[in-house]
């Protein structure tokens, strides 16, 4: 397996959507706004088998102090092979030194990030007002 780490914007919204409703994520449900908001993203990250789009991870930031990283998804056939490692190092080559980088995960998403570095926010609590249905 090879797989190339991109910094690539010239992704077919139809790659998107599949990545999207493999993981069975409802943001597929919208592809209009889902593709606008990750072209539109201050880094965007994908992986590569070649011409396949395997994984993506995006990130919203003021640009000096703080990052949130509201993505990070690879294909069900992909997973556990070190793809997911690769797009957070290569997010951390730009905002590592940031004063906060934040996420919000759940399920099995919680042991990958604290794998990578992130811990739990204190006594935070995470909030949102959310369309979605996944969770």
């Amino acid at each position: 397996m090879n797989i190339t780490i991109s910094e690539t914007r010239d992704i077919d919204v139809h790659q998107i959507i599949e990545l999207y409703k493999a993981n069975q994520w409802s943001a597929a449900e919208k592809p209009d706004v889902l593709f606008k908001g990750l072209m539109n993203s201050h880094s965007l990250i994908s992986a590569w088998e070649e011409k396949r789009l395997v994984g993506l991870g995006n990130a919203i930031s003021d640009g000096h102090l703080v990052v949130y990283y509201p993505h990070l998804l690879v294909h069900p056939e992909y997973q556990g092979r070190g793809i997911g490692q690769q797009i957070v190092s290569k997010m951390q080559e730009k905002y590592a030194h940031f004063h906060m980088q934040m996420l919000t995960a759940d399920g099995k998403a919680i042991d990958f990030y604290q794998k990578v570095g992130f811990e739990k926010a204190g006594e935070t609590m995470p909030m949102w007002i959310y369309s979605g249905n996944e969770h």
